[in-house]
């Protein structure tokens, strides 16, 4: 498989409060990869990284092929960007800022930029002073896509933006993908919608990556057990216990949470004398919220 986004033993800190420790990233080339992860989680700070715009206290990057921080000029005539704080210069308009940002990227295409200001009804003539935030969330998606890159790398593209404008960029990636086959790497805390468009999901938090696995396996394989005659130790089980409750005294139930389920794994429980009652399945939220539990647990508790 290759990457598009490759990190080995990324380290970084910002002063004493936050630290990204060894962090070793692979986003497979063509994929939508879903970066989730709380506020504070490190997800900015590892795509800044990525793109030469923080430098690392160790470890390598690497994208599309380039070595990073040497060949990020290189890098960025294919990477389209949309950062979480974007910076406009106010006094120009719409037509103009397209102009300025198009003569940067040798792949700009004027017939995409000159659609998809059609399709997001952005007036060319208008400030970018007086735009809405829905409206400048557009215009950023406009500039990245019209860039044609291979890489969009995509910062909380949707953060404080109305239900239909979501909808509007949202959809505009996912024409862009189908026609370019390009690889998409967005970060977002909106979970629900990361779970309708992407095909892989690397969870972080506190400066770590916790899960780097395809959607599908994420959803399918984290499962709420209830099951009867547990026993006090767990032991060699096939699947990784994220959480594990107490029932009430008289029905003599626990519920377990579960990573890396499968049908097949019934079977263990008959080994250890417990019974299996029943396994129920978790929505990309519920998982991502039982995963972060468990990685903050502290060993042993």
């Amino acid at each position: 498989m290759s990457y598009a986004i490759e990190t080995s033993g990324l380290h970084y800190r910002a002063g004493k409060a936050f630290e990204l420790g060894d962090l070793n990233l692979r986003v497979p080339t063509g994929s939508i990869y879903g970066f989730l992860g709380p506020n504070g989680s490190g997800k900015t700070t590892t795509i800044r990284l990525c793109l030469g715009l923080l430098r690392a206290a160790r470890g390598t990057v690497h994208v599309l092929g380039h070595t990073i921080p040497g060949d990020t000029p290189r890098m960025f005539a294919r990477v389209g960007y949309v950062p979480e704080r974007p910076h406009l210069y106010p006094t120009l308009t719409v037509r103009e800022t397209l102009a300025f940002h198009g003569a940067f990227h040798p792949r700009w295409d004027r017939a995409a930029a000159a659609e998809l200001l059609r399709s997001f009804a952005l007036e060319p003539e208008t400030r970018i002073n007086r735009l809405s935030k829905g409206e400048s969330g557009k215009l950023l998606m406009l500039m990245a896509l019209a860039q044609r890159p291979d890489l969009l790398v995509l910062d909380e593209p949707t953060d404080g933006l109305d239900p239909v404008v979501r909808r509007d960029v949202l959809m505009a990636v996912i024409d862009f993908v189908s026609e370019s086959g390009a690889t998409v790497f967005v970060s977002s805390h909106l979970i629900h919608e990361l779970e309708r468009i992407c095909d892989w999901v690397g969870v972080m938090d506190r400066g770590r990556l916790v899960a780097d696995v395809p959607m599908h396996s994420f959803k399918n394989g984290i499962k709420r057990l209830r099951i009867r005659n547990a026993p006090a130790q767990v032991g060699d089980a096939p699947f990784v216990l994220l959480a594990r409750e107490r029932g009430d005294g008289a029905s003599g139930t626990e519920v377990w949470v579960v990573r890396g389920w499968q049908p097949t794994m019934y079977q263990y429980f008959e080994g250890i004398g417990a019974v299996l009652q029943d396994v129920v399945d978790l929505d990309l939220e519920e998982g991502f919220v039982e995963l972060l539990r468990t990685a903050r647990t502290p060993r042993g508790a």
